[in-house]
């Protein structure tokens, strides 16, 4: 063999070996497993602020970023029913008060024809209301309305011969002369509308919703003039005071992870800070999607857990949806 491919062969032989260094070496950075990253997120207690009564919204006091206190008067409902109902009753109150006296002073001529007028008036009132409920259901047989205010108009119309037929009762006692049964009957119809008019007296303070605790208003619902019903969320409330951070692991990670320990997490929006948190719960995600298969590489299916912790002090400028990163 000449000194010439003594050469080549040698060159030959070099270039293979870079070539395999090359390639071990590009395997083994790209094989190299890369930092696991666990990300989490700000989260905070949030109330939705809803009415026991139906109705418009009349006015907001406080609009979305502003602060609250607890008890403060967020929102005012107008509510007509609430207002007929308060009426009612209180009309019903100066009957009941009227009959009562009555019972306790005797019937007298004016009395009774008093009585009698109620009765009447009672009864031009239940005929309203029954061609009032007669329009409503033929309405309601042809789907103009809805089953609410045809039931609506059918309790209007049974209210109104109940009235009938206690202002019956009472000009039939005035005839009568009232007995000692009587009187007391009277007095407990006093109290019954007393009952009443406490009852209207609590529907019309839910007119005024009230902020359920310290935070800011996150978001408004329906716009003013907009009818809510009853139990539906009018406006969102956040307390910035109860905050906590949720990070899903794989269970292959949660080594080191135990409820009571201290982990540090960073937040980008924070900048590079280190916050200290504490770890109060872990519990495994409840869908079949958070397992993840892991078997083609010889391993087995791992699952996904929920870690909540809780900041050890209040951390400045944090708002609810920001990432938070733990930091090794």
């Amino acid at each position: 063999m000449t000194r010439q491919k003594e050469g080549s062969l040698l060159l030959g032989i070099v270039a293979l070996l870079t070539v395999v260094v090359i390639v071990a070496l590009v395997g083994v950075f790209a094989l190299r497993p890369e930092d696991v990253v666990i990300q989490g997120e700000a989260e905070a207690a949030e109330y939705r602020v809803a009415g026991k009564v139906p109705g418009r919204v009349e006015m907001y006091l406080y609009e979305e970023g502003d602060k609250v206190h607890k008890g403060d008067t967020l929102v005012i409902i107008y509510s007509p029913e609430v207002e007929a109902k308060k009426e009612q009753a209180l009309a019903a109150r100066n009957m009941a008060e009227a009959v009562n006296e009555k019972a306790k002073n005797g019937a007298q001529r004016e009395q009774i024809t008093g009585a009698y007028e109620l009765y009447q008036k009672a009864k031009a009132g239940e005929e309203i209301y029954r061609k009032s409920y007669e329009r409503v259901q033929r309405l309601y047989e042809k789907g103009v309305i809805s089953e609410q205010k045809r039931d609506e108009t059918e309790a209007q119309y049974k209210a109104a011969k109940a009235t009938v037929r206690a202002a019956k009762s009472q000009y039939d006692m005035a005839l009568a002369g009232a007995r000692k049964e009587d009187k007391a009957a009277a007095e407990a119809q006093v109290a019954k509308v007393d009952a009443v008019l406490k009852e209207v007296a609590a529907a019309e303070a839910e007119r005024y919703l009230l902020s359920p605790c310290d935070g800011e208003v996150s978001e408004l619902f329906p716009k003013v003039g907009e009818l809510v019903g009853q139990g539906s969320p009018v406006m969102s409330v956040v307390d910035m005071n109860d905050v906590w951070f949720t990070f899903a692991v794989r269970e292959d990670m949660l080594s080191g992870f135990s409820v009571g320990d201290v982990a540090n997490i960073r937040i980008p929006a924070l900048g590079e800070s280190e916050y200290p948190v504490r770890i109060t719960n872990i519990r495994a995600m409840g869908t079949y999607a958070t397992w993840r298969s892991t078997k083609q590489n010889g391993g087995f299916d791992v699952r996904t857990f929920d870690v909540k912790c809780r900041p050890l002090a209040t951390i400045p400028n944090l708002r609810p949806g920001m990432t938070a990163l733990v930091v090794k």
